[in-house]
């Protein structure tokens, strides 16, 4: 029997137009006796915001891995120790066209004095966004899992390599054209779920998840009924148990309806 059942957004349970499937909503109110948990490297309440309706009735895996919500409430974290936010900042200022965006439970913060075009930019993934003097002195105040890095004219893989770096605690993972993540080496959906699983008392076998990209590769592995997109990535069809259509073509619904 499944009681847990886990899916990541974009290019899974979402179309290319950003679309959630119109039965989603419905299928998880009536099946109130699984967790369903919704997986992304997105904010927790930008999350919440795009399922307000049903909120309590989810579980959110915000910042990839770094935060875990039920119903408000943080049952997982893995915070960055300030010394590594410190050393990650000073490196950051080496670079003219980068900003960071640190992350925390709370909120993400930004520096107060960057342009309007880059605010635009993060802006559409932080729907809490505080803008500060001083980075360092707001992550003392908050519990920080993740600094995003914004570069300009989209030169974010241009510099990744540099990002070796950082101390040796951390990981670095580009995440798109303009942006680059910072997060604890053990950070991943793979070991969110498994915090969920313990809290909940729900084994590896009573667990199914549905992605499509390499930041999904430890969730699948955690879940027995493990399924790939049909438009996800080869090394994501290899860990997958199960293949299923596309994220265009109602992919995760095809499975949650029969289940």
């Amino acid at each position: 029997m499944v009681k847990l059942v886990a899916t990541d957004m974009d290019g899974t349970l979402l179309d290319s137009s950003k679309n959630l499937p119109k039965d989603f909503k419905e299928w998880v109110l009536k099946n109130s006796d699984i967790k369903t948990v919704i997986a992304s490297g997105r904010q927790y309440f930008t999350l919440e915001k795009d399922f307000i309706d049903i909120k309590d009735n989810l579980i959110f895996i915000a910042e990839n891995g770094g935060l875990v919500f039920a119903k408000n409430k943080i049952i997982y974290k893995n915070v960055i120790n300030i010394e590594d936010i410190a050393k990650s900042l000073k490196f950051i200022e080496s670079f003219t066209n980068a900003h960071p965006i640190i992350c925390g439970a709370k909120s993400a913060y930004m520096h107060e004095s960057v342009e309007e075009d880059v605010v635009k930019n993060a802006t559409m993934y932080y729907e809490k966004l505080d803008y500060v003097s001083d980075l360092l002195e707001a992550a003392q105040k908050d519990d920080i899992v993740k600094i995003a890095v914004f570069f300009e004219n989209k030169e974010a893989e241009k510099y990744y390599n540099q990002f070796s770096a950082l101390p040796n605690t951390l990981n670095a993972v580009l995440s798109g054209v303009s942006w680059i993540d910072i997060a604890k080496k053990n950070v991943n959906k793979g070991v969110a779920i498994k915090a969920i699983q313990d809290n909940f008392n729900i084994t590896q076998e009573e667990s199914m998840a549905f992605g499509d990209y390499l930041n999904d590769y430890e969730m699948l592995q955690n879940c027995k009924y493990s399924y790939a997109m049909s438009n996800a990535h080869d090394k994501i069809k290899e860990v997958a148990n199960n293949i299923t259509k596309s994220n265009d073509e109602d992919g995760v619904m095809c499975v949650l309806r029969n289940l």
